[in-house]
């Protein structure tokens, strides 16, 4: 039962807000119904009566998730009201470098170039205020467009788009500074440090 505790909770923890159904945790970790149901249960116990974990199962319209508990909220609201404190990830500075040289840009043509998701990388960069909505592509579903914001401008000391470094027109090697330039900047600025 606790590996199948653990398959759960990490399905769960990968999906994030979208969650998982009770069905499809039985077809990932090929369990029966019962089983499943009995390895939630236990989780949502385990969670509710352990005083240092900070998140809880909830089931939510269907799908079971993941959520941070109730009594740690003013805590998690100082991170939203300072979200700059955090480092970007490696997947945010990429998505950020494409939608600064690509914009505007939907969110499927960001990942048509990354070859990955990139949903998480475009919550956190608009919550840090990097990149805002800038309007919204013409056709089917009407995507939204990504820029950049001034406060992009002013995290990286640049007057205006045109300070961007340009793209090099040959493919990138190891040398290419104006590249690593460009990265060097966008990891000082987030408190990273290249390797």
């Amino acid at each position: 039962m606790s590996l199948l505790m653990s398959k759960i909770e990490s399905l769960l923890f990968v999906t994030g807000d979208e969650g998982l159904s009770s069905k499809q945790l039985e077809s990932l970790t090929e369990a029966t119904s019962i089983d499943v149901k009995e390895a939630l249960t236990k989780l949502q116990e385990d969670y509710v009566q352990s005083e240092y974990r900070g998140i809880e199962l909830k089931e939510l319209a269907g799908t079971y998730q993941l959520i941070s508990k109730k009594q740690n909220a003013s805590t998690i609201q100082l991170l939203i009201e300072n979200p700059t404190s955090q480092p970007l990830s490696q997947a945010s500075l990429e998505v950020l470098a494409i939608v600064a040289y690509k914009q505007p840009i939907t969110r499927i043509e960001i990942e048509d170039l990354r070859g990955v998701k990139s949903e998480r990388p475009l919550h956190t960069l608009s919550i840090k205020g990097l990149i805002q909505e800038v309007g919204r592509a013409d056709g089917t579903g009407r995507a939204i467009l990504y820029g950049t914001t001034k406060e992009f401008l002013n995290v990286f000391g640049l007057n205006d788009m045109n300070e961007l470094p340009p793209l090099p027109e040959s493919q990138v090697t190891e040398d290419d500074n104006q590249t690593d330039l460009f990265m060097t900047k966008f990891q000082e600025a987030f408190g990273e440090q290249k390797e």
